[in-house]
């Protein structure tokens, strides 16, 4: 019967060839036929007088660890001699075994034990040379093997399920043959059966991990769907086992929930590896299982001397890593199986253990796992008290609110709730919250106000706190006339606004002490741009991020932003939110961290600057679990780099799901860009919803215009928004007036390079005297090849032709085609895949990815990735390649 597949299993002899029994097997020995035109027999082969040798070492290829493993294996067995190739369950023993076999000029026997019938003297050699063999005197057992074998090379592989006798033979056997096995470590071999194995071997190689982009390209062809971050995820938890990744890919394709399973066969996908690491686990000592459970559950590497004496006999069998005092498992997939092996009383019990050994912060969850949901409870109340960081305050204390059978306090209710809202995760403070907790109490009707301002309900924000009484505590009275305040600006009723403006200041004076309702009365000025309103902004976001309200700070810092924003100070923006974004992530507050990234990502792609890289970082981020905001803006921002360098398909497909939330207006006016950039101008035209500020309801405009003009339909009348470079721009269309659009362009110049190329493509159309319309066009054409605007490119060209102009443009160098991978590469570009992906998908670096995108730009003549993917996708087509 064969072992349990584990990685490690082989079959196989001359006579015929191995079943395929669970597992891809050693093929059978069959002779190597010999070379064209010679009648001679293959050296080693059958009949054969001559030597079988390995290949020579510089055939093989040695681009990873495995390579070089195997190179070394050939060169030990130039001449008879001992190779064992050891290594944890599913580190791809068997194959390297395979991979010395297919080395090798001459015959081959391959054999191996059998977990079932390790009781069975000299089953694997006898599987090997297949004959019976003398099992009563191991002296003509030797001679019978050496006989058959002589000048080939004898295969063994799982030689820990091996019986003694064979064992005992084999250096006797390689003091004249070739001879390659494996032993899977841990292992139970008899007596000092290793010792001697040892003395004997010319070469003792454990089997190395898969390099990282080798794994990338396994899990990208079992699961392409996974994206970057699930598969950097596989590739971290599998350790570089080839039979950990395969099981992780499996369940990521069949979308299954990533649990461990509590036993072997709790788990088709890792139901293989689940039964090696419990053989493997059988062959340890009690402390070791013990330690190697106790590394999964912790999910981290853990000082060694945590895991006592156990963690030295996991490291001799190479299941872990001792690196200074700290012991890292070498796969922590298997060390999540080892602790899935353990029933739920041990593992209650092991979680106990380490509850008491860990920080409170880790402590509080190994209690809650352990079922001891009270003390969890006390621990992460505690722990939350003592953290710094807002993040893991809200963790903790949502840990707290969540345990079964647990009577949460109110006050614990409230600090979660508050520890949420500052971590920005305001859907997590309403559940917290609930409708009826603490009915009439003014700090929960703050708190829930709060929650839905961030939620972007600035109306419902404003009733939830219309019950705070005017004798409530100074803070929540600060709180509430907050949220008033903010409640009215948020219906844009700015007179309304500035009424209650006025009352505030007569209630807490001009500066008032509470820093949140400073931070509000900065936003009233920003809504109505006050002169100096930037720095009233900034100085209340400084106020409160020093004054402990960083709930405060991050709003503000936000709606700065935000203002800048739709005021067209793109490049101020983008600099606002970078500082924020890394104000968040020093404190953990990975929702505020990506809301500020996408939008700095947004201002940047609206500028026309850096388009390839906004398209690699907003794509990668765009594979995350983000809030709505952030998921919005990241998407607009590489839909609208990819539209306008010819990926129509891929910018399209990226808003399906993006248009939810606060960043609606952005996610719809680039589906209406992207529809016209891709000749379906009656898209563009549909009318929009609601006021989106000054910039975007001023492109809005302007791609309404533009659509029209291309149906040929009349120019869309509206009054300009009160922004001076949009109104020059929409007092162009409505005059259709060249020498308007000409200005126009002058004021996008520092402001958005696409729109001063679409003005000057306008400028161009409109003026009828080519002398002044042809240098217009020249400009744009400049421009847009500069920032690899390809749509807007194209259109200026065509334009360029009406004046019969055709400029010399840069394309295809004759006689540089692409090759098969520069191909692959940009149709993964095309379909907008970052360069992350296509490295795992294609099993390379990605430095080799970028190496054949920048071939490619150079061979097509483009200036950008995606204006080399467009070209590669227009050229594929006429060749019925795509």
């Amino acid at each position: 019967m064969p072992e349990a597949p584990d990685g490690s299993v082989a079959d196989g002899a001359p006579a015929r060839p191995a079943p395929a029994v669970g597992r891809a097997r050693v093929p059978s020995a069959v002779p190597v036929p010999p070379p064209s035109g010679s009648a001679a027999p293959p050296a080693g082969g059958p009949g054969s007088t001559g030597s079988g040798t390995p290949a020579p070492v510089d055939q093989l290829d040695q681009s990873d660890p495995a390579a070089e493993l195997v190179a070394a294996a050939a060169a030990a067995l130039r001449e008879p001699g001992l190779v064992v190739i050891t290594g944890a369950p599913g580190s791809g023993r068997s194959t390297l075994l395979r991979r010395l076999q297919e080395s090798f000029r001459g015959t081959v026997y391959a054999g191996g034990g059998l977990a079932m019938l390790r009781g069975v003297a000299a089953l694997p050699l006898a599987r090997a040379v297949r004959v019976r063999l003398p099992v009563h005197d191991p002296a003509l057992l030797s001679e019978a093997v050496r006989s058959r074998v002589r000048h080939g090379l004898l295969l063994i592989d799982d030689l820990q399920w091996a019986d003694p006798l064979t064992v005992a033979a084999l250096p006797s056997i390689a003091a004249h043959c070739r001879v390659a096995v494996t032993l899977r470590t841990p292992h139970r071999l008899p007596g000092d059966a290793e010792q001697t194995l040892r003395a004997a071997a010319t070469a003792w190689l454990p089997a190395p991990a898969l390099p990282a982009t080798v794994a990338e390209g396994m899990v990208r062809q079992i699961a392409p769907a996974a994206s970057p971050a699930a598969v950097a995820d596989i590739v971290r938890r599998a350790g570089g086992v080839p039979l950990a990744i395969t099981a992780l890919a499996r369940r990521a394709a069949a979308r299954r929930p990533d649990t461990t399973p509590d036993t072997p066969d709790g788990d088709t996908e890792g139901s293989g590896l689940a039964y090696a690491v419990a053989t493997a686990l059988a062959d340890l000592g009690r402390p070791a299982r013990t330690a190697m459970a106790a590394l999964g559950l912790l999910g981290r590497p853990a000082p060694a001397a945590m895991l006592g004496e156990g963690a030295a006999e996991l490291a001799a069998a190479g299941l872990i890593e001792i690196s200074g005092t700290t012991a890292n498992p070498v796969s922590p997939f298997v060390a999540e199986i080892a602790a899935g092996l353990l029933d739920p009383a041990e593992r209650a019990a092991l979680h106990r253990r380490l509850a008491g050994v860990v920080p409170a912060r880790e402590a509080a969850r190994h209690l809650a796992a352990a079922g001891a949901a009270a003390e969890a409870y006390t621990m992460a109340v505690e722990a939350a008290g003592g953290t710094a960081s807002s993040g893991e305050r809200a963790e903790l204390l949502l840990l707290a609110c969540d345990l079964p059978g647990v009577e949460v306090s109110g006050e614990v209710r409230l600090a979660a709730a508050r520890a949420a809202l500052v971590a920005g995760r305001p859907q997590a403070c309403l559940r917290v919250l609930g409708p009826d907790l603490l009915p009439g109490d003014p700090t929960a009707a703050v708190l829930r106000g709060e929650a839905l301002l961030q939620t972007g309900a600035a109306a419902a924000a404003r009733t939830a706190v219309a019950d705070v009484p005017d004798d409530a505590a100074p803070d929540l009275v600060g709180g509430r006339d907050r949220l008033r305040l903010l409640g009215v600006l948020g219906t844009g009723a700015l007179a309304d606004a500035a009424a209650e403006e006025a009352r505030i200041r007569s209630v807490h004076g001009d500066e008032p002490a509470h820093l949140g309702l400073r931070a509000a009365l900065a936003a009233v000025r920003a809504a109505n741009r006050s002169p100096g309103w930037e720095y009233g902004l900034a100085t209340a976001a400084a106020a409160a991020g020093t004054g402990g309200d960083p709930l405060a700070a991050r709003w503000s810092a936000w709606l700065l932003v935000e203002t800048l924003t739709a005021d067209g100070r793109l490049a101020d923006a983008a600099s606002a939110a970078a500082t924020a974004a890394s104000a968040c992530a020093a404190d953990l507050a990975y929702s505020w961290q990506t809301r500020f990234l996408a939008a700095q990502l947004w201002c940047t792609a609206l500028r026309g600057a850096d388009l390839d890289q906004v398209t690699s970082r907003a794509g990668d981020l765009t594979d995350r679990t983000l809030p709505a905001i952030a998921r919005g803006y990241a998407a607009a921002a590489v839909s609208l780099t990819e539209a306008d360098g010819g990926l129509l398909a891929s910018a399209r497909g990226r808003l399906t799901d993006a248009g939810h939330g606060p960043a609606a207006p952005v996610v719809d006016w680039v589906a209406r860009e992207a529809a016209w950039l891709d000749g379906q101008p009656e898209v563009a035209l549909s009318p929009g919803t609601g006021s989106a500020g000054p910039l975007l309801d001023g492109l809005r405009q302007i791609t309404a215009n533009w659509a029209a003009h291309d149906i040929g339909a009349a120019t869309v009348a509206a009054d300009p928004p009160p922004l001076p470079v949009v109104e020059a721009t929409v007092t162009a269309w409505a005059n259709r007036s060249a020498e308007g659009f000409t200005y126009a362009a002058g004021q996008w110049h520092d402001v958005a390079r696409r729109e001063e190329v679409r003005s000057l493509l306008a400028a161009g159309l409109f003026d009828d005297q080519p002398d002044r319309a042809v240098p217009a066009l020249l400009q744009a054409e400049k421009l847009a090849e500069e920032a690899g605007l390809v749509v807007l490119l194209g259109r200026t060209r065509r334009a360029l032709r009406r004046h019969a102009v055709r400029r010399d443009t840069r394309g295809r160098r004759a006689g540089d085609e692409l090759t098969d991978r520069e191909r692959d590469v940009l149709r993964l570009v095309a379909k907008g895949e970052p360069t992350r992906r296509i490295a795992g998908q294609l099993g390379i670096s990605r430095e080799t990815v970028e190496t054949h995108i920048r071939a490619g730009m150079r061979k097509l003549g483009a200036r950008t990735r995606t204006e080399a993917a467009a070209l590669a996708m227009e050229a594929l087509s006429l060749e019925g390649d795509v």
